[in-house]
């Protein structure tokens, strides 16, 4: 009789088997522990995506559909195609008040940047103190409406501290919100006193990530002030320059609150910027399709802008090793 000899069956070692397992739960616990952190972030991140649905991508896109409209509030939208944008090529109100806001925007933001950059500096080289911080950045914490009405008074022509102190030094008066001439120039002044030390603090953080010892290398090398702001400040503050003058250029293109209780876009329509100018055609004369077409042109220019600006500054590369 022939006896069939059986092997026995194969077995993995003990410590690779208790090696997998282990592997194994590990994998699920980091799962699970993966879930549950996507539930968290989620949870968080939600009342802003609500946010951002309901006030800003829907009434984009309403704007959008209503710039091919004839609507006034009263009666059920009427599609008009390119009528309001055929309009708004053809008005000489709108190419007026875009070279408003372009000539308002080159003052506020040449002047602004340069005020701040210099601020920025100093606060960097020469203090620190979280004091000098604050009273810089107080202007910042008062509204526009409430800047604009100061100023107003000041420089009221009549009876303005400004030009009580300007006719005590022996010059004429100015109407600074009353000529055409003086009007766009001196809101953009406003709104740089306002905003600068706003922007200063921004540049003066990007400041902070720039080692010293790049300064302190320059120094023992013989390099003066000037030479090392041009040599090292600048060229790695690029990046956060470039994101600061795309943010406030976006800003500047949206002034309105200050012509509002300054001016009302006066006088002859001289500081009329396109913002001033779509609000009158929506809430003044409830032109809503028209206002909506020059608002979606408005957008199309300032992401033709910020996409400029962008490639133009670098903004996404940085200098620091």
């Amino acid at each position: 009789m022939t006896i069939a000899s059986s092997s026995p069956p194969s077995r993995l070692p003990l410590g690779s088997a208790q090696g997998a397992g282990t592997k194994s739960r590990t994998r699920r616990a980091r799962s699970r522990e993966s879930q549950g952190d996507g539930r968290l972030a989620a949870v968080f991140i939600a009342p802003a995506l609500l946010g951002f649905l309901v006030f800003l991508l829907w009434p984009t896109l309403r704007g959008i559909y209503l710039s091919f409209t004839r609507f006034n509030l009263l009666t059920p939208a009427e599609w008009v195609g390119f009528d309001n944008y055929v309009r708004m090529v053809n008005d000489p109100i709108f190419w007026s008040s875009l070279t408003v806001t372009v000539e308002y925007v080159f003052i506020n933001i040449g002047v602004q940047t340069v005020a701040a950059l210099a601020i920025a500096v100093l606060l960097q080289r020469l203090t620190q103190s979280a004091l000098l911080r604050g009273i810089v950045l107080t202007p910042y914490l008062m509204s526009n409406v409430v800047a604009g009405l100061v100023w107003l008074w000041i420089l009221d022509t009549q009876l303005g501290i400004g030009n009580e102190i300007i006719s005590a030094v022996g010059v004429d008066r100015i109407p600074f919100l009353a000529d055409e001439t003086w009007a766009i120039p001196t809101i953009a002044l406003i709104n740089v006193w306002r905003h600068v030390g706003y922007t200063a603090l921004l540049l003066f953080a990007g400041l902070q990530a720039i080692p010293n010892d790049m300064y302190e290398a320059a120094k023992v090398d013989g390099a003066s002030e000037w030479r090392m702001f041009w040599r090292i400040t600048m060229p790695l503050l690029r990046p956060v320059l470039a994101v600061v003058l795309i943010m406030t250029v976006i800003g500047s293109f949206q002034v309105f609150d200050t012509v509002a209780v300054t001016t009302a876009g006066g006088p002859a329509n001289a500081t009329n910027v396109l913002q001033y100018y779509i609000y009158g055609s929506a809430f003044g004369r409830f032109q809503f399709g028209y206002a909506s077409a020059m608002s979606v042109a408005l957008l199309v220019v300032l992401s033709a802008i910020t996409v400029l600006q962008y490639r133009l500054t670098r903004a996404g590369r940085t200098d620091l090793g």
